[in-house]
């Protein structure tokens, strides 16, 4: 798998429970099939990390998973 992703046209989301006030938040796009861009919100002229679909998905039922 290469190591850089052409974003250029990328949609970007953030979680529901990002709110309104700005903090702390994370951009996903599913417009890669096999892969999840992520990036920070606050910069998103900056970079992204690409990670495999399987393993992001694997990070989110942790944390679904977690009582907090």
């Amino acid at each position: 798998m290469s190591s850089e992703y052409d974003l250029s046209t990328a949609t970007w989301h953030k979680s529901s429970y990002s709110g309104g006030s700005g903090g702390n938040c994370l951009e996903v796009s599913d417009d890669h099939p096999g892969i999840v861009p992520v990036r920070d919100s606050k910069d998103p002229d900056g970079p992204a990390l690409a990670f495999r679909a399987p393993a992001w998905e694997a990070f989110i039922e942790g944390i679904k998973s977690r009582s907090l």
